[in-house]
């Protein structure tokens, strides 16, 4: 598959094809899988060969072949064929208008010609000739007709010129086209073959990728590249996660921090516990996602083929009927008129068009994944667009995810601040509940020794600390302990309006000091819901927290409409009120919890999701790291997509439109002709490859 047309000519050369049940076209690899009953299969082998394409089984390729093959330059090795092939046109050209085609100087450019021709063409001509066979109007097809009757008339100069153009113009295409299709695949060049793993005896040796094991120690330098997914052991370093999750600035990494391959590992050395093998590791499942998503079809992009459908017959009628009627109409000579007409077929070749929608759509794919986006088809990329509400999750979305200590004030004068701030950090320390834990990690840490640690449960925790018994508790263990007062109360009152978790230490004398957590909001929250409301689009916080909660986070974030208590079965009516009150809305969620609402949605979106599977797969737009801006990134990319995939559309039939006035009325050569088909599919190719530069490369160039 070197060419958009051919896929749409396999599609309408499969339908109809009993026990057929789908097929998944990986451009990138330029492969295609037919799921079917084996006689539908040997059905489909041979409709496709009848076409005048080549199919062979992938498993009998070599593996390395396959990959090399997938991955290489297209057309380095037809390069220089078709530079011959322009040569001897030059060389055809130069002799009919120099020599003017007389004696032995007319046959030697006629066979110049003719070897010229079949140089460029050959490919072409058997394609074309196949779909002729099976009375099929296609790209090749017309451009078959057209230069064999040019060189039939006698314009075998003009005829061998065309050719010669228009091969080298499809391969410039074909390697333009593959720039996009192989922007996700080259990332899988990002993680490296080996990585140096640990033996049994304690020394370290290098080994392939695909021989390390799960659960194997893997040891990564400063400046070198992570080779697998893993869990970090010892040491801390901050690492590169540009290749997954698109985010900018690097992130720091502790031991039981997650690393994914492909990523940098810039300052420290570390050991890591391999998670995945080299074929599961987020980046693979990256990589392999994009790859289906590129063989779906974006619903712009069957219109397209639809039209095409139509187009190209009507094309080959139109120019028919020149050749016909032009002499009767407009008083040519039969030549002429035959003449204008090959013109006219390939002025109207429908390759720009047929080629404009998919080298756009995976040109979007490609580049939202550069970002961290994770999109699963051209469909979800246009739906974007559409959105018109967005319903946003509390926690992990708008918040960190994590409880953190954001206040904590004495309650006594007995203790220093310091003597109080030692003591909850000893006490917090032997816990592993997530609000102590927050505690002993806002705290100061110190060498304070707790002893006869107890926990309470549902209440806190207490230890002995210099032969002084502590707790540290909730508002139900200090009621319990008969040592709460209209003070407590108001603190109390006043963190939990806010959101707040709020833990009291105490002694056996009284309450010393409160300590409140919380689940704080993303420093750029508050920016993303602005950016949303900017593109038209309606945020709604939908959380099972408490209203109170909901609030003091929604209204923090900029939200007006903040909806709390709510039970999956609520979410999803949610959502649906909300597709009637606005119309197309997306969900965001963890793809389990949420999964009613994400269904309903228009388009469900996973935050945060790097490593993790279902929400991969469950999601329509997975956001790899956790910043809600990207959120407002997909629909700006969705809608700079539909713009340029219009531009195409309109440049690729606006071009069309006047070179076939001017074929009909003036005098067009085949030369215009070429230039206006393949400058046309040149044209919208660059024009969609434009999304692959981020908006700022974009601001750049132009300015």
């Amino acid at each position: 598959m070197d060419c958009a047309s051919e896929e749409s000519d396999i599609r309408r050369a499969l339908e109809g094809i009993a026990g057929l049940r789908g097929l998944r076209f990986h451009l990138s690899e330029r492969s295609l899988r037919i799921d079917g009953s084996p006689e539908a299969l040997d059905a489909a082998v041979g409709a496709i060969r009848k076409i005048g394409l080549e199919i062979a089984p992938w498993p009998e390729a070599d593996a390395q072949t396959a990959a090399d093959a997938a991955h290489a330059n297209p057309g380095s090795l037809e390069l220089p064929r078709l530079i011959a092939a322009l040569v001897l046109a030059g060389v055809a050209e130069g002799i009919a208008y120099a020599l003017l085609q007389t004696g032995w100087a007319h046959w030697a450019g006629l066979a110049i010609a003719a070897a010229a021709i079949a140089l460029a063409g050959f490919g072409t001509f058997r394609k074309g000739l196949a779909a002729l066979l099976h009375g099929r109007l296609n790209i090749n097809a017309l451009m078959t007709v057209a230069v064999i009757g040019a060189f039939v008339i006698g314009q075998w100069p003009e005829a061998a010129m065309v050719m010669a153009l228009y091969a080298i113009a499809e391969l410039i295409e074909a390697r333009a086209v593959d720039r996009a299709r192989n922007a996700i695949g080259g990332l899988l060049a990002l993680a490296p073959d080996s990585a140096e793993v640990r033996q049994p005896d304690g020394a370290w040796q290098t080994l392939p990728v695909g021989q390390v094991a799960i659960g194997a120690t893997m040891r990564v330098r400063p400046g070198e590249r992570i080779a697998l997914d893993a869990v970090v052991l010892s040491g801390q370093t901050s690492v590169d996660q540009a290749p997954v999750t698109g985010e900018s600035l690097p992130v720091d990494k502790l031991p039981g921090d997650a690393v994914f391959a492909g990523t940098i590992n810039q300052t420290g050395s570390i050991e890591c516990r391999v998670s995945a093998a080299a074929s599961q590791s987020t980046l693979a499942r990256i990589i392999h996602a994009v790859e289906q998503a590129q063989g779906s079809r974006a619903p712009t992009q069957g219109f397209v083929d639809r039209f095409a459908a139509v187009y190209t017959p009507a094309v080959f009628v139109l120019a028919l009927a020149v050749a016909l009627a032009g002499p009767w109409l407009f008083g040519w000579t039969a030549l002429t008129a035959v003449y204008k007409a090959l013109v006219l077929l390939v002025i109207a070749c429908p390759c720009a068009l047929v080629i404009s929608t998919p080298v756009t759509i995976v040109s979007g794919l490609a580049a939202a994944a550069r970002r961290g986006i994770l999109i699963k088809g051209g469909v979800h990329l246009e739906q974007a667009r559409r959105l018109k509400a967005i319903a946003l999750d509390k926690t992990g979305t708008l918040t960190v995810g994590k409880p953190r200590l954001v206040d904590w004030q004495p309650l006594t004068t007995r203790l220093s601040a310091a003597q109080i701030e030692h003591i909850a950090a000893a006490i917090a320390s032997h816990s592993d509940h997530p609000v102590a834990r927050a505690i002993a990690a806002g705290l100061v840490p110190n060498h304070v020794d707790a002893q006869s640690f107890v926990a309470l449960s549902g209440r806190g925790i207490e230890a002995e600390i210099d032969g002084q018994r502590y707790v540290l508790g909730n508002h139900r263990l200090i009621e319990e302990r008969g040592q709460c007062s209209a003070e407590i109360e108001a603190a109390l009152h006043g963190h939990e309006q806010a959101g707040r978790t709020v833990s009291v230490l105490a002694d056996a004398h009284g309450a010393i000091a409160l300590f409140a957590v919380a689940d704080t909001l993303k420093p750029s929250s508050a920016a993303a819901v602005r950016a949303l409301q900017a593109l038209g689009i309606t945020p709604v916080m939908l959380t099972g927290d408490n209203q109170a909660t909901a609030e003091a986070v929604g209204h923090a974030a900029g939200l007006t409409d903040i909806r709390g208590n709510l039970l999956p079965q609520d979410k999803l009516e949610a959502i649906s009120a909300l597709q009637r009150q606005y119309g197309p809305t997306a969900m965001t969620g963890d793809g389990i919890n949420d999964a009613p609402a994400l269904a309903q949605a228009d388009l469900g979106i996973a935050m945060g999701a790097a490593g993790t599977d279902i929400a991969m797969e469950t999601a329509d737009v997975v956001i790899m790291n956790d910043e809600l801006e990207r959120i407002a990134q997909t629909v700006q990319l969705s809608r700079r997509t539909h713009a340029v995939l219009w531009q195409n559309i309109a440049l690729a039939l606006g071009i069309k439109a006047v070179f076939l006035a001017l074929a009909i009325f003036d005098n067009a050569s085949m030369w215009m002709a070429v230039f206006a088909d393949m400058g046309a599919s040149l044209l919208v190719v660059f024009n969609g490859l434009r999304l692959l530069r981020g908006p700022r490369e974009a601001h750049a160039s132009s300015s």
